[in-house]
């Protein structure tokens, strides 16, 4: 090697042959047999030591998605219905999170450009209230405002006075809360359901100007206003409309026909109340429908109706608004759902009133308010996120759940099986539907991805297999409940938190909306949603993004469980009385997860309170005498540092 001395030469031979020396023994190491290292675990401090697997925990079976050939599946391009309205309800979700305001001054700029108005007196406050409890989206209080809108068409002084007195006569099922200087006065034949919603109120009283409060404290809704008379109430609303340039923010002080200790003479008129128990409610329900609604038109079928908000590929629910809308809906299931048909404790009026109530049908005209069993810490319906028994996805059971009672109305010998509760138990029991046929689709012969409808499904071992579904007790008999003897077998009491071991968790209506509802979606299971009846967070719960509607006849319930848990073998696909569909198990364990994760958001115990809050001061306008003049009609600078120092999240945590 040219250029190298002697010494240089023997350094880097020396050299040369240490690195094949430590060459060797790497390679035999690497060959030989390991050392177990006598170190169990390395400890990360504050993380608590992981339990050992519960031996009893379901096995994910062999056949799991996603342990299916994943890539190949990949490529297909499922084109089932559920797939089009996830993607449907994905963009709309996208479009609301976009469209949320981040400023006290955008606010109030976008209550102007709705609702062609000032904001209320107080609005402020509420901003501070509800952006201190980390409100999600400060405009999405729509539903309050369309509850409110036709008392713009009744005197101030008329609406005081129903609300004062008409919690003074216990036979109206009304309670009342009346609020003076900053404090609840007092409360008039109180329930829970008014102890609740006191202690709800009692948050942010030292805010609100007097004011009484007439609540319904019955389980059914209470006022349907006739169309012509309710469209009379919503022009003259839209006539009043303004917004002047100067208003003062201040409410207005010692206003006529508030409740008083010895008011001899109020000044109400009549409520005209009427009962109407056991009764079919869509005889009072359709007076509130528009003409041409099927409802009234005398002429559309229930095909006809169905167009509206299913798809018929699969009968799936494309529009959930809809599918609960009586106008639309009613003349297919008055007879399918007690409520309608056979209600227990309705106490009806034709006139408009301010009564607040938890939920209502579409053409109720109650006030919406959060339902007091989501604020009241019942463990019968709140969500534990410390129970063992919410498994992981992939730990919980391939099973869709349902329990409850016989509730929904008046249970007879002659009516219960046309009773939404007890359908829905029997079109799970396997026995019953042993030689039924129910319409599912089928993956079509020789194309992954497409599908077609499969009318002659017997899904009777289908039921077996993935529905634990079934009455805990039985209630609400005319004259007793003796003719349920031998129908079917009562099932033991299951708590809230034992039926999440199952991956899907059925919600359908009792006597009037379920308290169960927000549970579900704050658990690690997917909700399954039927009813007829509306609540106040509707609007910010998107169908096919957080959770699965389900029609109210349940004659899409196969539908919805085979597309997520899968049916047959590729090969059954286009063979004659055989189906095949491809487990979307993914998909919906993406839909749960979603949910869970919207609920932690927008459903919380303080969300409630941001809603009721501000449902007060609203509702605080309509009944103040100067109500034209009375708003906020800064233009929210103001607040430009407090909003810089709490700037608004706009994370899409949940789009997966």
């Amino acid at each position: 090697m040219a250029g190298f001395d002697s010494g240089k030469r023997r350094v880097f031979v020396f050299l040369s042959g240490l690195a094949v020396v430590v060459l060797f023994i790497n390679l035999s190491l690497l060959s030989g047999t390991d050392v177990q290292s006598k170190i169990k675990s390395i400890p990360i401090p504050g993380k608590p030591k992981a339990a050992a697997p519960d031996p009893n925990l379901p096995k994910i079976p062999s056949w799991h998605h996603d342990n299916e050939d994943f890539e190949n599946y990949a490529k297909i391009s499922d084109q089932h219905p559920i797939a089009g309205l996830m993607k449907v309800a994905d963009d709309a979700w996208e479009s609301y999170e976009e469209d949320r305001s981040t400023t006290f001054k955008e606010t109030v700029a976008k209550y102007r450009r709705k609702y062609g108005r000032h904001p209320p007196p107080g609005f402020r406050d509420w901003y501070k209230f509800a952006r201190d409890r980390n409100v999600h989206n400060v405009d999405d209080f729509e539903q309050i405002m369309d509850d409110l809108r036709p008392f713009w068409a009744i005197e101030p002084e008329v609406i005081r006075s129903h609300a004062a007195h008409l919690s003074e006569n216990e036979g109206n099922g009304i309670s009342g809360l009346h609020i003076r200087d900053h404090k609840i006065w007092k409360m008039t034949f109180a329930n829970w359901r008014m102890e609740t919603f006191a202690k709800m109120v009692e948050t942010f009283v030292e805010f609100l100007p007097d004011m009484d409060i007439a609540m319904n404290r019955l389980d059914q809704p209470r006022i349907v206003v006739p169309w012509d008379e309710m469209q009379g109430y919503l022009a003259a609303e839209a006539k009043s409309r303004h917004i002047l340039v100067e208003s003062p923010a201040d409410w207005t002080k010692n206003m006529s026909n508030m409740l008083k200790d010895n008011d001899t003479a109020p000044v109400v008129t009549d409520p005209k109340f009427f009962s109407a128990h056991a009764q079919q409610y869509m005889l009072i329900a359709k007076e509130a429908c528009p003409p041409e609604s099927p409802a009234r038109d005398g002429v559309s079928s229930v095909a006809a109706a169905e167009s509206l908000y299913k798809d018929p590929q699969g009968g799936f629910i494309t529009n959930f608004n809809r599918s609960s809308d009586l106008c639309t809906v009613g003349p297919a299931i008055e007879n399918k759902h007690g409520a309608l048909f056979v209600p227990s404790t309705i106490v009806a009026t034709k006139s408009l009133l301010p009564i607040f109530g938890e939920c209502k049908v579409n053409v109720n005209s109650d006030i919406l308010f959060p339902a007091n069993m989501y604020y009241k810490e019942d463990d019968r319906y709140d969500y534990d996120p410390e129970s063992p028994s919410d498994y992981s996805w992939d730990d919980k059971k391939d099973l869709a759940v349902w329990r409850g009672v016989t509730s929904g109305g008046t249970n007879t010998a002659e009516n219960y099986k046309d009773m939404h509760r007890q359908r829905l138990v029997m079109m799970a029991n396997g026995t019953i539907m042993a030689e039924k046929e129910v319409r599912i689709m089928t993956e079509s012969t020789g194309t992954r991805g497409v599908y077609e409808n499969f009318p002659q499904f017997h899904p009777s071992e289908f039921a077996n297999q993935h529905t634990d579904i079934g009455f805990t007790g039985v209630t609400a008999c005319v004259p007793d409940c003796n003719f349920y003897d031998g129908v079917w077998d009562i099932k033991p009491l299951t708590p809230l938190s034992e039926q999440f071991k199952n991956k899907y968790v059925i919600d359908v209506d009792g006597m009037s909306f379920s308290g169960r509802w927000r549970a579900f979606l704050q658990s690690k299971s997917l909700g399954i949603k039927s009813t007829i009846f509306r609540e106040w967070h509707d609007s910010r719960l998107f169908a096919w993004r957080h959770f699965v509607p389900m029609d109210n006849r349940y004659d899409d319930l196969y539908s919805i469980l085979t597309y997520f848990i899968g049916l047959g073998d590729p090969s059954d696909a286009g063979k004659k009385g055989l189906a095949y569909i491809q487990r979307h198990d993914f998909e919906a364990r993406r839909l749960g997860r979603q949910g869970r994760e919207w609920a932690s958001k927008v459903l919380r115990s303080e969300d409630i309170e941001i809603y009721t809050y501000r449902l007060l001061i609203e509702y605080a306008r309509i009944i103040d005498d100067n109500r034209d003049r009375i708003g906020y009609s800064g233009d929210g600078s103001e607040l430009d540092k407090y909003d810089a120092k709490k700037p608004m999240s706009f994370s899409n945590s949940g789009h997966v």
